[in-house]
């Protein structure tokens, strides 16, 4: 039996009244929904990505996924393929099926009406005005699985399921590039690059699923980035760039402040207004102010931002760790070792002892050319 994730806001009755044993089958299709709902990142927020499966007799007669904001669901692209062949089949989907006219009618009504038997999907919808999809469809003779490969389908749509569970900020990943040692630079402080071409590929997809993505003054200043998506398909909003900017040193010639008016930059600087604040404002970037991290985080989200990609680097990132602010970690670490007086990705993070550092959970780890990523689950999840 599946088991609701702490914090999903589910009733674990309701939700067990529904979950019977999986099958080998149910894991395999609902595994195939959720590589599908992976095509619709960067182009769907801020509605979840989705992907469904129609399988009639064993075999997959119909695939589908959310691939626009506005546009069909998934589960109405794969009823569409699969055509005659969807009645008396079962329909895998990685999120409930919805059950309200928002910008697309019901796709409970869809599945109803196209004819399917069954419906699994991974785990419930969290917003109140979708939710009830499960109960249409019962009500409907359809006999309904849920809670197959829920962790994968949480994990894929957490900063979904943050926002609907009603947060005030972000939610945040920090990534981090490192060497074996855990260095994000070695000791002559040059920068190059640890990881190699399919990392920095996945980077830009991370980029292109986020909100915004955002560095410290010392990453702008040392690397002069310019923070957009450029190694995968653009995605439907530019992210935002953020800078944590406390002085607003940021330069008017940066290729941030040199690209504003194309792409929106922020700088999130501490109040009184700093000295250097009216010049980029003039250069189109807008200036932020709060009064720390988690005040930051809050104006951030005023400002829309729902999904914070942070990248670096060491001391805003153990900044925003020290002060429970991350949720995910992402390491990539490269097959490397700088040795001494390599600059640790953590130089600035409190020290624990190895008995008593808090351990972190791994959500995820896959392999790109020759370097390692990892995600970690840090708070909230």
């Amino acid at each position: 039996m599946s088991t609701v994730p702490a914090g999903h806001g589910e009733d674990v009755q309701a939700h067990e009244a529904h979950v019977s044993t999986f099958t080998v089958d149910d894991v395999r299709f609902m595994r195939r929904a959720i590589v599908l709902a992976e095509r619709g990142a960067g182009q769907v927020s801020p509605n979840p990505k989705v992907g469904a499966v129609i399988v009639r007799g064993g075999e997959v007669v119909g695939e589908g996924w959310h691939q626009q904001y506005g546009g069909p669901h998934a589960e109405v692209h794969a009823l569409a393929a699969a055509g005659a062949a969807a009645q008396g089949a079962t329909a895998y989907v990685s999120l409930e099926p919805c059950n309200h006219h928002g910008k697309t009618p019901p796709c409970t009504d869809a599945l109803v009406a196209a004819g399917v038997v069954r419906v699994v999907c991974a785990t419930r919808d969290p917003n109140p005005k979708a939710a009830g999809g499960i109960e249409r469809l019962e009500a409907a003779g359809i006999a309904v699985t849920v809670g197959v490969c829920e962790h994968e389908a949480l994990v894929q749509n957490a900063p979904f399921f943050h926002a609907a569970r009603g947060a005030d900020r972000p939610f945040v990943t920090l990534k981090l590039a490192v060497s074996i040692d855990g260095a994000i630079v070695d000791a002559s402080r040059q920068r190059g690059w640890l990881t190699g071409p399919e990392a920095h590929a996945a980077v830009h997809a991370l980029r292109a699923d986020a909100d915004a993505v955002a560095v410290g003054i010392g990453t702008a200043l040392a690397d002069d980035p310019a923070l957009t998506v450029r190694l995968v398909d653009a995605p439907r909003v530019p992210p935002r760039r953020v800078v944590f900017d406390r002085q607003a040193r940021l330069p008017l010639e940066s290729a941030l402040v040199r690209t504003a008016e194309e792409i929106p930059v922020s700088i999130v600087t501490q109040p009184p207004r700093p000295a250097g604040a009216d010049a980029l404002a003039d250069a189109g970037v807008q200036v932020l102010e709060a009064a720390g991290p988690a005040d930051a985080l809050r104006t951030l989200w005023a400002e829309g931002v729902r999904h914070l990609l942070v990248e670096g680097g060491a001391e805003l990132g153990s900044a925003l760790l020290n002060a429970g602010l991350v949720h995910h970690l992402i390491i990539f670490q490269a097959p490397v070792i700088l040795g001494a007086g390599a600059v640790s990705a953590f130089a600035t993070y409190p020290a624990s002892g190895a008995d008593t550092a808090p351990r972190l959970r791994v959500l995820e780890r896959r392999v790109f050319g020759a370097d390692l990523m990892t995600r970690y689950a840090v708070f909230g999840d």
